[in-house]
């Protein structure tokens, strides 16, 4: 499909200017300022952005759960209550993220290539967003020894298995998947040996290591986490919420392969909000929400660079886990109005930074190339966004089955009008 954007404002980390943008199947063709001779496309669509509506590379997610299981064949058993792979693209969508890594604390956990490729391949399948399944850094998650995964010296390029709960889709065929990132996100191994080993192997493998901190408190953990990492190949460290942590990330990136992200709900939620909601069931989630010292070390850690990225940590529940106590909150489709207002609207961040911090640094970080900028030639992954329009956040029309969110009847600055994954319209709300 052809699609002209004609008259938007364009942003992204390196671009700020108004004009055209059109696409052409998977691919950007062109981004044409509006200085320049307006150029005739045969498109099949033509949307008009009026010189305000602003079009920016589409939002890629570093950090999301999305709790569907391996497949049968790897020990799954179906999809799980709290989310689905559709459930979780379609809120992705609807957020404005093309491109997402999910985390691999599933039941049972995702810790070789096969059972990764074939949650991919499902995603694939699905058409809906791009999809990176993460690998654990430990077999079945329990800290002991290696995954199968990172067990391996070399990558082996092996056939994917195309059979998927019990049904062959043996005619299609993709290439062996190679995980961008491997976590054993939700806990921390405490084996420093171990723990350092997985370091290296995931050098190997060209994947990126990101840390759950919280063993003995966030503040000692990523100490502890920067430490190990340095002598053995670099790390990223997931959801900073304290002033320690990002003080502890800012000192050592200088002299080490350091990389570091932040949550929507830590820059705009403290303490206050989780005790309102109930400290302990629906106002849960890991690292805790802080103190308002906390929250603005983080604001400010993301204004200097020390924090390179904002991650979502979409963590969908049923209501009764919530009421059990179960940590985390849905964020993918809250995201971008609660960046927009806090960061841009509020701390006068620009939008280029916020779309580096949302899109390009994630896309670097994991190497997904084509990715992360409004570029001719790359991949055609766009979101449209009014960055002035209200938004009262209803979580009961989420699309993701997990409506457990302390932002639900709050007001927000910033819709996402559209998104465009690999050239396809995946989400469209009314202009």
């Amino acid at each position: 499909m052809k699609i002209l954007f004609h008259d938007f404002h364009v942003v992204d980390a390196f671009t700020d200017i108004t004009g055209d943008v059109f696409v052409d199947g998977e691919s950007i063709v062109d981004v044409i300022p509006e200085s320049e001779p307006r150029r005739q496309f045969a498109a099949d669509i033509v949307l008009e952005g009026g010189g305000r509506l602003v079009l920016t590379s589409g939002f890629v997610d570093m950090h999301a759960h999305f709790r569907e299981p391996p497949p049968r064949q790897y020990g799954g058993h179906g999809p799980c209550e709290k989310e689905t792979l559709e459930a979780a693209s379609l809120a992705a969508a609807r957020g404005g993220y093309t491109s997402v890594v999910c985390m691999a604390n599933t039941n049972p956990p995702i810790d070789n290539a096969e059972a990764a490729s074939a949650i991919k391949f499902m995603a694939d399948a699905l058409g809906i967003i791009k999809l990176y399944p993460a690998v654990s850094l430990s077999e079945k998650m329990n800290g002991k020894k290696l995954s199968p995964y990172l067990a391996e010296k070399k990558p082996v390029d092996k056939p994917a298995d195309t059979s998927i709960y019990g049904h062959s889709y043996g005619h299609y065929s993709y290439s062996p998947y190679r995980p961008p990132l491997v976590s054993e996100d939700g806990k921390d191994i405490e084996n420093d040996e171990l723990f350092t080993a997985a370091i290296r192997a995931a050098a190997e493998h060209n994947a990126v290591v990101s840390c759950h901190c919280d063993l003995d408190g966030e503040d000692a953990a990523v100490e502890r986490a920067v430490k190990l990492g340095g002598g053995a190949g670099g790390i990223h460290i997931a959801h900073i919420s304290t002033k320690g942590a990002a003080d502890i990330v800012r000192k050592h990136k200088k002299t080490q392969a350091l990389t570091a992200e932040a949550t929507p709900h830590h820059i705009s939620l403290t303490k206050y909000d989780a005790d309102n909601a109930g400290a302990g069931t629906f106002g849960k989630v890991a690292p805790p929400l802080r103190g308002e010292t906390d929250r603005l070390a983080v604001i400010e850690a993301l204004r200097d660079g020390a924090i390179d990225v904002i991650a979502t940590d979409h963590a969908p529940h049923t209501l009764e886990d919530k009421q059990n106590g179960a940590p985390g909150f849905s964020g993918l489709e809250t995201a971008f109005a609660v960046c927009n207002t806090v960061l841009v609207k509020e701390n006068n961040f620009s939008m280029q930074k916020l779309f580096s911090l949302m899109s390009a640094a994630p896309a670097r970080i994991l190497g997904l190339n084509g990715c992360g900028s409004v570029t001719k030639g790359n991949h055609a992954d766009i979101v449209i966004l009014d960055t002035e329009r209200e938004n009262v956040i209803n979580s009961s029309l989420f699309a993701s089955r997990g409506k457990n969110t302390l932002f639900s009847g709050r007001k927000f600055l910033g819709v996402v009008m559209l998104t465009l994954c690999g050239g396809r319209i995946t989400y469209q709300s009314s202009f």
